[in-house]
């Protein structure tokens, strides 16, 4: 399957690309017109700083972000945005698509963010959970107690 082969930001170009076509074809009740759309930009600024944050805790600890390579993974890393969430860049990615779909500015944008959150949760993140569990065990099973996959 598909699993883990595709990389989350490919999927990320292909909603947002998607989000764009959807609005221009269909688009459903304009709620924020210009200027008020630019809060979007905030938004997708916001994202890319936590995922930045995100991708340097990572090269602080050593360990891989590769998300095709997670059996490479050294260390669970639990500190910084992982202390909140345990998947702040696909958070990340959610909140671009969210600032997006705020830019664009009508409301048929936003019915593409669950199918992306599930897109991403199905074929990247259980997948990486399964390969962290096998190998950190009892380690990675408590911070998935601890912190929820999301948020």
């Amino acid at each position: 399957m598909l699993k883990l082969l595709i990389p989350p930001p490919a999927w990320l170009l292909l909603f947002a690309a998607s989000m764009w076509a959807i609005d221009r074809t269909f688009p459903l009740f304009e709620w924020l017109s210009e200027p008020w759309n630019k809060i979007g930009l905030v938004l997708i600024g916001s994202a890319f700083l936590i995922d930045l944050t995100s991708l340097m805790t990572f090269f602080k600890k050593h360990t891989t972000p590769n998300p095709f390579r997670p059996r490479k993974t050294q260390t669970i890393v639990t500190t910084g945005p992982y202390s909140f969430t345990r998947n702040p860049m696909y958070l990340g990615m959610v909140i671009i698509l969210t600032g997006w779909g705020v830019y664009l500015g009508s409301v048929t944008p936003f019915v593409l963010i669950p199918p992306f959150v599930w897109i991403i949760t199905v074929m990247q993140i259980i997948p990486e959970e399964d390969i962290l569990e096998e190998k950190f065990g009892q380690e990675y099973l408590d911070y998935k107690v601890r912190v929820k996959r999301w948020i």
